[in-house]
């Protein structure tokens, strides 16, 4: 019984099969995904243009993947630019040149992404190329029309032509991929003489010298130092530098003085220009050293920093002579002579409601109030200030110059930094909130968070993502005893007093102890763990080298240190 339905089932299933397509009308089967052309299809329609970088990937067998589905990017030299470069290699036509030079030329012509010109910045491209060096995009004005620019050889006639497989950018000119080391570009520089030999005596040329097969360790990135930027510090040969820096009389010794300025120079990783900028420091090859980098009027500056109140101005890397790439990353050139200084620990005493978009705010800063607002997680209001978007997320900073505002008259420069933080997931207040600190010289230190008492919730304090050790309950006044007794249960008083206010709702408390292991600027989050209100005011942040008083100096209202 089951035998016959089975076959009347299958019986009915084919007369329907049959009506169907009896019905249809014979369409045609499109393996496509696109109505545009590939990229060889492309070039083949414009041979007038293309016709000789066409023969080229045609006799390197690159036609066949480049006419099939995928996603690439490929930089398209016009016949003049082929021509052009031909003639360079005293070759008198595509069939004459070298193949194996062929292959690694078109390698260098291709990324194997989509890249249009939303991702040409002043720097590299996101991805390398399939020859494995990095292109790098620029602008350039010529008679007052600008235009993209590609490793400084080539310029963009016509970019973001999009094919089935891809985007093609038109050049002028053909690109040439780096054949030496950056130790080979700088020996061939003798303006770099100096600083040549140096990476000689310590080591450095070999490492500099080697193309590592391994590309996760092959990069590395060289700020050099021309002769003249030397001479401009009264080091005139290399055995003046010498002279300076090697205190073992070994410069090859990983612990002289003159193999770490050498070391200080050099960065892991590929780091152009535009990739420099975005972050505020880089680790370098002195251990535990790093740059600082900024952008000052659209210049490179490096350690520009303020220590203690003073300026201490950088060191400019010079454009149009930096991002010169090699087969085993890029190199810089400095305007001037740097090195990585000795710095002891200082305390750095961290005013948490001055920075530069409140003070630029003229009518407010330590007048009254003002209220920065984030449209989404993305946004950066305040530069070196971000916290969580959740419901009411807006940071308020309040200033009062009134000696009777209990709110404001015992804080640091009579403002104080006003945020609504809340734990848990039930609350509309942000959970959390990060700081960029000044730069803090590498050592050991406590932290004290000082705020206006005021509101019950409880936070957590990291500091470059570790936890401190001890929670804040912000609602928690100081408790009553002399400086040595307060200090000794993690408590202080950080501003002064008078005998109106014996006990002014301003505390310092002692949130742990973190070793800073690189001189730079670091990271403080606040997160909230327990309960939530708007109205939790904080004034500073106190980082103080373990071996130094905790205590003093406490602070007026004007900011003046006071030591009693």
């Amino acid at each position: 019984m089951k035998y016959k339905f089975a076959r009347w089932v299958f019986s009915i299933s084919l007369l329907f099969i049959a009506v169907y397509m009896s019905g249809c009308k014979k369409t045609a089967l499109r393996l496509s995904t696109t109505e545009d052309v590939n990229v060889v299809g492309y070039l083949k329609k414009n041979a007038d243009s293309f016709s000789l970088f066409n023969l080229i990937l045609d006799r390197t067998e690159t036609s066949a993947f480049l006419d099939a589905y995928g996603s690439y990017t490929v930089f398209a030299p016009t016949n003049s630019g082929v021509k052009t470069w031909l003639s360079s290699v005293n070759a008198a036509d595509v069939n004459a040149a070298d193949l194996t030079v062929l292959k690694e030329l078109v390698k260098f012509h291709i990324l194997a992404d989509t890249i249009n010109t939303s991702s040409f910045k002043d720097g590299k491209l996101p991805v390398p190329t399939m020859h494995g060096q990095f292109l790098i995009t620029g602008v350039i004005n010529n008679g007052g029309l600008s235009s993209y620019t590609v490793n400084r050889q080539a310029a963009v006639s016509k970019s973001n032509v999009k094919v089935g497989n891809g985007i093609i950018h038109v050049i002028d000119q053909v690109l040439v991929p780096s054949k030496t080391t950056i130790a080979q570009q700088l020996e061939a520089r003798p303006e770099y003489s100096i600083f040549l030999q140096a990476m000689k005596e310590t080591g450095y040329y070999a490492v500099l010298n080697t193309v590592d097969p391994d590309t996760t360790k092959r990069w590395k990135t060289v700020i050099a130092e021309t002769n003249k930027a030397l001479a401009d510090s009264g080091i005139a040969s290399y055995n003046s530098l010498k002279a300076r820096y090697s205190n073992t009389g070994n410069p090859a010794d990983p612990k002289d003085s003159l193999n770490l300025y050498v070391a200080y120079h050099i960065l892991n990783g590929i780091q152009f220009l535009g990739d420099i900028i975005t972050s505020p420091s880089h680790l370098t090859l002195q251990p535990q050293e790093v740059i600082t980098t900024q952008l000052i009027k659209q210049e490179v500056v490096v350690n520009e920093a303020e220590f203690n109140g003073r300026l201490e101005p950088g060191v400019l890397l010079t454009r149009n002579i930096s991002d010169n790439s090699a087969t085993n990353g890029v190199w810089h050139s400095a305007s001037a002579h740097f090195a990585a200084k000795f710095r002891k620990p200082t305390a750095v005493y961290w005013d948490l409601a001055t920075f530069p978009e409140i003070v630029k705010q003229t009518t407010f800063y330590k007048r009254g109030t003002f209220t920065f607002n984030k449209s989404s997680q993305d946004d950066r209001p305040i530069k070196d200030i971000d916290w969580q978007v959740r419901g009411e997320n807006y940071v308020r900073y309040e200033y009062s110059s009134s000696p009777t505002s209990t709110l404001h008259h015992f804080a640091y420069n009579n403002d104080i930094l006003t945020i609504p933080l809340g734990g848990g997931t039930n609350t509309n207040r942000a959970g959390w909130i990060e700081f960029t600190t000044p730069p803090i010289i590498k050592g050991r230190y406590k932290v004290w968070i000082c705020y206006r008492n005021r509101n019950n919730v409880i936070i957590n304090v990291f500091v470059n993502g570790e936890l401190m050790q001890r929670p804040v309950n912000l609602q928690t006044k100081y408790p009553g005893g002399t400086d040595a007794e307060l200090e000794s249960l993690g408590w202080k008083r950080y501003t002064t007093n008078n005998a109106a206010y014996p006990n002014p709702d301003f505390t310092g408390r002692l949130v742990g102890t973190v070793d800073i292991k690189t001189t730079q600027r670091h990271k403080v989050r606040f997160e909230a763990i327990a309960n939530t209100n708007r109205d939790l005011h904080f004034d500073m942040i106190h980082f103080i080298p373990v071996t130094d008083n905790q205590v003093l100096p406490r602070f007026a209202p004007d900011g003046t240190p006071v030591y009693f």
